[in-house]
């Protein structure tokens, strides 16, 4: 019975996990979404952390997002970019694979007798022993320093982006977290 809600608990786990990083802020209890820092007037830290299912792209587009809305939010029309990084964290997970067992088969001759032991588990010693998977999580974090700027964007700028564009440009991309 413990096996059982075991089991249970961890594929409930695993199906919270399966899922890409909503669009909003990161919390206390939830480390995954945007942060951002003010370090001056007009000037950002912004950073979007994304679980394991949540792609570079999808992390590097909720950052844009996010700086184009601080933006318009603080009554600027552009924001520059001046240093931008995305870091990917790995992480790896071994585990074994189940094995079926057969019938066991215990004493001798005639006075052989087999008790039908089927059941799933880790090797010891049948088939499946030493048999283990390993799969790669990979999380990814984009950071970006930003400062933002009113009137028309610098054309020879190309770390220069209009807020409202990118917002008008962006939105299809970006799903809105749920309210809770």
């Amino acid at each position: 019975m413990l096996r059982v809600i075991l089991a249970a608990a961890v594929t409930l786990l695993l199906a919270a996990c399966a899922t890409s990083t909503p669009y909003g802020p990161a919390s206390g209890n939830n480390p995954y979404g945007f942060s951002d820092q003010k370090i001056e007037d007009g000037r950002y830290r912004i950073v979007f952390r994304g679980n394991s299912s949540t792609t570079r792209e999808t992390v590097e587009t909720f950052l844009l997002y996010r700086a184009a809305e601080l933006t318009v939010e603080n009554g600027f029309d552009y924001f520059v970019v001046s240093e931008q990084d995305t870091e990917a964290n790995k992480r790896y997970s071994t585990s074994p694979n189940p094995a079926f067992y057969g019938r066991y088969y215990y004493g001798y001759g005639p006075y052989c007798c087999a008790f039908p032991y089927y059941a799933y588990g880790w090797g010891w010693g049948g088939a499946g022993y030493g048999d283990y998977s390993t799969r790669e999580y990979t999380r990814y974090t984009a950071i970006a320093f930003v400062s933002m700027h009113k009137g028309q964007k610098p054309a020879d700028n190309p770390e220069a982006f209009d807020a409202r564009s990118v917002i008008d440009n962006l939105r299809a991309y970006v799903i809105a977290q749920p309210e809770s």
